[in-house]
């Protein structure tokens, strides 16, 4: 017994502008498939303004309410969704349980590499062009020439695992010279080994003090700016209105992202939704309820284990990424780290609303640095971006970068 594949998702655009368009997904069951979901989402620049979640743990019913785009590619967005629902693997006619068992083929790592002279929000353009050819940025090392030229060196991976192929790699190439026009110097593409975006140690460029007033959370609540605070999200567990469910009922500030840094942190707990509700209170707050319950089949009874969580979800949803504006001399150096699931995988776009704000602000990129490292008691994606002191910068202040930035990360005005 099973669906048929193109029945695994189903999108109903909206008939009138402003509407949200309906995507229904229903397929079996794993933990964290809410996660998956709600990442490819987030990738495609949806706004999810409602979610309903009903899975008996074998099979799944969930419905999203999302505002799109004119520019949204629909039929792309249910092929990755199905990607990610295991009925895929049902089609197939290879049993979903024992092939989970199996560890997934890491992907094929690849350096772009490419020369051309620089201009205004060029690093941005690039960006924009991998993300529409669904190549993934892991790693980056900009840099400028004392002559106006830049270097840039990608190391991305292909969604569409197509990029070993010579017609993949002329159209990338391609892509990027439309963009670039006259000021392509040469393109090149070629495979290297993943040890190239393993993640590091604690890197050296981010001193004590810095990790201190970044990564330490009572930190981060002391020094904030009003104009990019969160509200402290309000989270409360009952036990006792279900025989096998804990209920987790949140109330936040709403933020772009906002349903993957939920989805995410109960993933790399290994704890499982039965039911869920997501709807959005006016324009900046949300309400969720969720009932849950433990790989084992348990709900959550042990209070440090609930206060665990709970401390958790108030940090990811207190502050989802981190944004330091930071003096080295003469030098101004934007750092903002990214959470990393246990999966490996983070929350996308990130680099690119990194350069799109800057690109707005008129902020020459003078070099620019992607890398995983261990910060903490977790994994990070560090993003250190080195600011151009030009004459046409200096009239915007560093608390206006700051904030632009910050913004920009979580969709608000």
């Amino acid at each position: 017994m099973g669906l048929l594949y193109d029945d695994a998702v189903i999108i109903r655009q909206s008939e009138k502008e402003g509407e949200p368009c309906v995507i229904t997904v229903n397929c079996p069951d794993k933990t964290g498939l809410g996660c998956d979901l709600c990442r490819i989402i987030l990738f495609f620049g949806l706004t999810v303004v409602r979610i309903d979640v009903s899975t008996d743990g074998k099979w799944c019913y969930i419905v999203f309410w999302v505002l799109g785009k004119p520019s949204t590619r629909w039929s792309l967005l249910k092929k990755r969704l199905m990607g990610a629902c295991p009925c895929f693997l049902l089609a197939c006619g290879i049993s979903y349980y024992r092939a989970e068992l199996q560890s997934p083929k890491p992907a094929d790592v690849f350096l772009l590499k490419f020369c051309c002279h620089d201009r205004l929000g060029l690093l941005h353009d690039v960006t924009k062009v991998l993300c529409e050819l669904e190549l993934t940025i892991e790693r980056v090392k900009v840099s400028t020439t004392p002559d106006g030229k830049v270097m840039d060196l990608f190391f991305i991976t292909d969604t569409r695992e197509l990029l070993h192929t010579k017609t993949r790699k002329e159209d990338t190439c391609d892509h990027l010279k439309a963009v670039l026009g006259d000021a392509t110097i040469n393109c090149d593409i070629e495979m290297v080994g993943p040890e190239t975006t393993s993640c590091s140690q604690e890197p050296s460029f981010i001193t004590d003090a810095i990790a201190e007033d970044m990564f330490n959370i009572e930190k981060l609540n002391e020094h904030q700016e009003d104009s990019i605070a969160f509200k402290c999200p309000s989270i409360t567990m009952d036990t006792l209105l279900s025989p096998s469910h804990t209920l987790v009922q949140i109330v936040c500030q709403d933020h772009k992202g906002l349903l993957y840094d939920v989805m995410r942190t109960l993933k790399d707990y290994n704890i499982q939704i039965s039911y869920g509700r997501f709807t959005t209170k006016g324009e900046t707050e949300c309400e969720l309820d969720l009932f849950i319950m433990q790989e084992d089949g348990k709900k959550i009874v042990d209070p440090s284990k609930q206060n665990s969580l709970r401390a958790r979800l108030e940090m990811e949803l207190s502050r989802p990424l981190r944004v330091a504006l930071i003096s080295r001399g003469p030098d101004t150096e934007l750092l903002v780290a990214n959470p990393i699931e246990l999966s490996g995988k983070g929350r996308p776009l990130v680099f690119y609303d990194i350069t799109l704000a800057l690109k707005m602000l008129n902020r020459p990129i003078f070099s620019a640095e992607i890398g995983r490292y261990d910060i903490g008691d977790r994994e990070w994606e560090v993003y250190r971006v080195l600011l151009d002191e030009g004459d046409d910068g200096s009239s915007v202040s560093k608390k206006e970068i700051e904030e632009t930035v910050w913004k920009m990360l979580m969709s608000w005005e």
